[in-house]
């Protein structure tokens, strides 16, 4: 609920640029105000607010790169778990798979059964989930950890890749656009997304429709590269027409 909480305020603060501590007080009244500043103070450490008399003000730009992971946790929650769900169908026994880092690759992870799979991925966390299974094999990538997506990347993560094969790579991009294909915002992550892109014999890309039509500053595929999309709802018709011309499936 904490996160879901800064979710709303950071809404706020970016609709508004400033927000009430007061107000704050009378939308969760079951709240503390020590909470609450809590709160304040943990959007002004990732660099999206700063304290003032009385409240809080905006000072954060991040169009071009990722929230903080508590943040995007709570986000579309539900998309998630129907495309975690949807995905489930390619996971097969015994075979060589990569999890990419996020979110929804999390909620993937929580989904699988306790099945003989070979699983490689850049999230630590994914890899405590999978872990809590006795049957599948789970690798993690080495390197330098990223606190706000909780991925891991760098050079010593692509020796990984290299040395791994994948047979089925469900990834996850942080945008998708037809012009810039798939995004993220972080260049060592687009760099090891690459990799897993030219390593795996099948590319399915977990991506709700909030991060359609939109665009980070780094590209790791385009249509072409990638074999399936799992999303929740029906792209539009731009959408569904540049997938067709380029044989990418789209599930939802």
């Amino acid at each position: 609920m904490g996160g879901q909480r800064r979710e709303i305020i950071l809404d706020i603060l970016r609709e508004k640029g400033y927000v009430n501590l007061h107000a704050l007080e009378e939308m969760f009244p079951d709240v503390s105000s020590m909470t609450l500043r809590r709160d304040i103070e943990f959007l002004e450490n990732i660099g999206e607010a700063a304290k003032v008399r009385g409240g809080a003000k905006y000072i954060g730009n991040r169009t071009d790169v990722e929230d903080v992971y508590e943040l995007r946790e709570v986000r579309n929650r539900a998309a998630k778990e129907k495309i975690a769900a949807a995905a489930l169908r390619y996971a097969e026994t015994g075979c060589s798979m990569f999890i990419d880092s996020g979110t929804t690759g999390m909620i993937f992870a929580k989904a699988l059964p306790d099945t003989p799979y070979y699983i490689l991925t850049s999230g630590p966390n994914v890899a405590c989930e999978l872990a809590k299974r006795f049957k599948p094999s789970v690798t993690i990538v080495g390197g330098q950890v990223s606190r706000n997506t909780l991925s891991v990347s760098g050079g010593q993560s692509l020796d990984f890749i290299r040395n791994f094969n994948i047979e089925i790579a469900f990834l996850a991009a942080s945008a998708f656009s037809v012009e810039n294909g798939f995004t993220v915002g972080n260049a060592d992550e687009c760099e090891l997304k690459k990799a897993v892109v030219a390593k795996a014999k099948k590319k399915i890309v977990l991506c709700d429709s909030a991060k359609l039509e939109k665009s980070m500053p780094f590209t790791f595929a385009s249509l072409e590269d990638i074999d399936i999309i799992i999303t929740e709802r029906e792209p539009d018709k731009a959408v569904l027409a540049a997938a067709e011309a380029s044989g990418t499936e789209i599930v939802w």
